[in-house]
């Protein structure tokens, strides 16, 4: 089985799918290995991608593990939700200045505060705390866009609430989410219902919230962009992702006309 996260790996940050490389993933999947989308989109963002990789019907791991769909046609699998109040209290205690946003699953986002154009899909809503806190979500996101990665890290590390987990994007982008949800808890999901094990799975990511998957799967790859903690994570680190590097492992294990078969180790090849 195949895990892709979604941006930096499959798409650049234009949302640009390679030609070579949707045809590659074309045809693993269309020779009978599941290739699985594992993506901290929503199901909204992540629909796109899907479409455009012309994937058979099977399921998609969105919000980091979160939420778990069947598509087509679209059918909610697993959710995983929790009470958001006390974090969104500390965050802003410490953070006063963030836009925070609550996922509503299948339409959009309710939000604090508008976010930057073209980084939430769907219906947006501007809504109170309060509101937004009211009932159990999926995930929340901070942003900041006049602050950095690094401080979001600090900011992580400061809230220290027990019950969640806090996975840092490349800039002042915090996702928080149920303590032990992230895409390997919900990679697990599939590779049970499916009769793999986490030996099987070719996990290919880019950002510090792959490291939970890149650890679990057989072979964890890092594409070459991907910050230096994920580097560490990973039991390979493939070429840079305009060079090509997610297309270079996929090529390393499903040549043309051939499937890779037996399970992955954790050893890096080559």
């Amino acid at each position: 089985m195949v895990a892709l996260d979604i941006d930096g790996t499959l798409v650049d940050h234009e949302g640009v799918l390679p030609t070579e490389l949707r045809r590659t993933i074309r045809r693993i999947a269309m020779a009978g290995t599941p290739v699985i989308l594992t993506t901290g989109r929503a199901w909204l963002a992540t629909r796109p991608v899907f479409e455009e990789l012309d994937l058979p019907a099977g399921p998609a791991i969105c919000s980091n593990g979160a939420v778990t769909v069947q598509f087509p046609p679209f059918e909610l699998i697993n959710t995983r939700t929790f009470d958001a109040a006390d974090v969104v209290a500390r965050v802003l205690e410490e953070h006063p200045n963030a836009s925070i946003a609550a996922e509503v699953i299948g339409t959009g986002y309710r939000v604090t505060q508008p976010f930057p154009d073209g980084e939430l899909t769907g219906d947006i809503e501007v809504v109170s705390t309060e509101q937004l806190v009211g009932d159990d979500v999926t995930r929340i996101v901070v942003r900041d866009p006049n602050a950095s990665d690094t401080e979001f890290i600090a900011l992580a590390n400061r809230i220290g609430l027990h019950g969640v987990s806090y996975p840092v994007g490349w800039s002042a982008w915090l996702d928080i989410a149920p303590a032990g949800v992230n895409k390997a808890s919900g990679l697990q999901g599939v590779v049970d219902a499916l009769g793999f094990r986490a030996n099987d799975v070719l996990a290919i990511g880019d950002g510090r919230n792959d490291v939970e998957m890149l650890q679990w799967a057989g072979r964890g790859v890092a594409v070459g962009d991907a910050p230096v903690d994920v580097q560490s994570a990973a039991d390979h680190v493939t070429g840079c992702f305009a060079d090509g590097g997610t297309n270079e492992e996929l090529e390393r294990w499903f040549t043309r006309g051939r499937s890779f078969a037996r399970p992955l180790s954790k050893v890096s090849v080559g």
